[in-house]
């Protein structure tokens, strides 16, 4: 199922994909229908209707390591993002004015379901609520070392846009071979599988687990395939994920 978070008629709704419309699933509007067009969409998150953590994964694809001139890490580089950083699906991303290079990245995130604490490989998948699509934009001109991307390279608001869906884990039955694509005003820029990730999803999640506690509404961003490309105010970037849906974002100047 594909479910969604909304705001509309006042209030934030939670809602489901049903024959081309959102269907509301609580609340006194129980059972309307809207339009895709006429509601604003927020970061699609379960069971809690905000991220706790946000744990993102840089050079988690070997061509994406190779396009940057790195070797192949040997175990997950990760930093980590703010919520204010999270937006949903037709929102506009700020641009600073003074930039050079800020390039988009789409990647699968996964959204954590229940309390995770020294989770096996094996029994990871039982943790995971769902997925939803991320583009995980960065700033290379304040780049000072691609292993561990400083603030403001990706923990900057309004950069990290996510949905338009979380798409329940037992619909995706192998998360680890998905298509992944963007494009920037129609043009295909990125284009990947999830099968090439370096660590997969449940080795991300044994590992962070082992460590730290996952609690439900966490999110893992797992990193992204080779392709980047600077992007520009005006320019609409759509980040799609076989089975999960398509990410549309607008750039606009800080």
């Amino acid at each position: 199922m594909k479910r969604a978070r909304i705001a509309w008629s006042g209030a934030i709704q939670q809602a489901v994909e049903e024959d081309g419309q959102l269907r509301i699933t609580k609340g006194p509007h129980q059972g309307h229908r809207v339009g895709f067009d006429d509601v604003v969409w927020l970061p699609p998150l379960a069971p809690v209707p905000k991220a706790r953590t946000v744990i993102a994964l840089g050079l988690n694809y070997a061509d994406h390591a190779k396009e940057l001139a790195f070797k192949a890490p040997e175990e997950p580089l990760a930093f980590m993002k703010g919520e204010a950083s999270l937006i949903g699906h037709k929102a506009l991303t700020h641009r600073p004015a003074d930039v050079k290079y800020m390039h988009c990245e789409c990647e699968l995130a996964v959204v954590i379901g229940r309390t995770a604490r020294r989770v096996k490989k094996a029994d990871a998948y039982d943790f995971v609520a769902g997925y939803t699509v991320a583009n995980d934009y960065a700033i290379r001109d304040y780049l000072e070392n691609w292993y561990r991307p400083n603030l403001r390279v990706k923990n900057r608001d309004t950069c990290t846009p996510i949905g338009p869906w979380l798409v329940d884990a037992a619909d995706i039955p192998n998360p680890m071979a998905l298509q992944l694509q963007t494009t920037v005003n129609g043009q295909i820029t990125q284009s990947g599988s999830t099968a090439d990730m370096i660590f997969d999803v449940p080795t991300l999640i044994e590992y962070f687990s082992s460590f730290m506690t996952l609690s439900p509404g966490d999110l893992i961003l797992t990193g992204t395939p080779d392709g980047i490309v600077n992007v520009n105010p005006g320019d609409v970037v759509v980040t799609e994920i076989e089975g999960i849906g398509a990410l549309t974002n607008t750039l606009v100047t800080a």
